[in-house]
């Protein structure tokens, strides 16, 4: 195929990338190469230099009609990465989150109506973030809790709870029914782009698939960007020899989802007649504690630093979310391959090869801080 893939420089996308171009498709990107991703030198990020040579490469962004008009012309498959992507930075950057998120969508959906005719496939990348907290059980029913009340986490029970008998709900995997309702702008934008191309494109009778990512991580991701995850976050804090604090009480769980297991659900849904129209949680469907994370990094790097659970919290955090997989295993063929352990062990060997990064992580605190988005 000739796929034009936006965001196609970000950790993801140079990822799909390598893929797609040793399959001997041929490839253009398009991608701002911002400077919070790739540094105060894009030209020199590892992840710009990855897919040199294997594409063809604009620099812009995707909400530019004429470069997006440019970056379609000859091809006939879009995977659409482009997005900004931090939970905590969307409370406070609004509009630029709605601006590249839901008008890049737009614009890019707009160019692609025009070449209905030659488009015959899109991908769209979502989160996991669409559902604000995840599915949760009581007394054999689902619930879906809108989010935990201030004077619970103010007073350290970070468990969700049922709104009106106030018992402690039992977390259980989030599937693609799962009720829609995210607690972040950053999850209303990843909805608002699946939704807005899964419609499009079957108004036009283009094949579209959304893929909602759980938390993606493995070499190659950003280890200066603080909004990247806490994998990253907590690596360079360790190799600097500091802390971690930990939020909460540190059980709160996430499912961390290797990158190369990603980049293989992008291209089955770039292939899977039967994934037409659908929307797909991808991750492992195992939850992995907070806590669990930052031990086991402790334990591979071999450097010993305090752990501290501090009980604060973010305004708008989940507590736990985890995929369901059935839906993605029967129609997408999807099942992911890559354990946490395994995962998590070539990340730090890949990390130890690299600079040890500025720790920026207490900049991003103070800029929640003084927002009131973290307490």
């Amino acid at each position: 195929m000739n796929i034009l893939i936006t965001g196609g420089a970000g950790f993801i996308g140079a990822n799909l990338v390598t893929r797609l171009h040793a399959e001997g498709h041929s490839l253009r990107v398009l991608d701002t190469l911002s400077p919070q991703i790739h540094g105060v030198d894009p030209s020199q990020s590892p992840l710009r230099c990855q897919i040199e040579g294997k594409c063809e490469f604009l620099q812009g962004d995707v909400t530019d009609r004429a470069i997006v008009d440019s970056a379609l012309e000859g091809c006939d498959a879009v995977v659409h990465l482009a997005a900004e992507t931090g939970t905590g930075q969307s409370m406070y950057e609004v509009a630029h989150y709605c601006h590249t998120n839901v008008q890049g969508t737009a614009v890019l959906l707009e160019a692609i109506a025009a070449r209905k005719s030659t488009i015959r496939r899109v991908v769209v990348a979502s989160s996991r973030a669409v559902y604000g907290e995840g599915r949760y059980e009581l007394d054999e029913k689902y619930v879906y809790p809108t989010g935990r009340f201030e004077a619970d986490l103010s007073h350290g029970k970070f468990e969700p709870r049922c709104p009106d008998t106030g018992r402690e709900l039992k977390v259980v995997a989030t599937d693609e029914g799962s009720r829609i309702q995210p607690n972040s702008i950053y999850g209303l934008t990843k909805y608002t782009q699946e939704h807005m191309t899964l419609l499009n494109c079957k108004a036009l009778g283009i094949g579209a698939v959304a893929l909602r990512f759980q938390n993606v991580y493995g070499p190659g991701q950003s280890l200066s960007n603080p909004y990247t995850g806490i994998l990253s976050i907590f690596s360079t804090r360790i190799r600097h020899g500091r802390g971690i604090d930990i939020y909460e009480d540190g059980e709160e769980s996430r499912d961390f989802v290797y990158i190369d297991d990603v980049v293989e659900s992008l291209v089955l849904a770039l292939r899977n007649e039967e994934a037409t129209g659908e929307a797909f949680g991808i991750g492992t469907g195992i939850a992995t504690s907070v806590m669990t994370v930052a031990r086991t990094l402790v334990d591979l790097y071999g450097i010993e630093v305090p752990l501290t659970v501090t009980g604060a919290y973010r305004v708008g955090d989940i507590r736990h979310n985890f995929a369901d997989i059935a839906k993605a295993e029967r129609l997408l063929g999807f099942k992911a391959r890559i354990p946490f352990r395994e995962g998590i062990t070539r990340f730090v060997q890949w990390v130890l090869e690299q600079p040890i990064q500025i720790d920026t992580y207490g900049e991003s605190v103070e800029s929640l801080k003084k927002r009131g988005l973290f307490k």
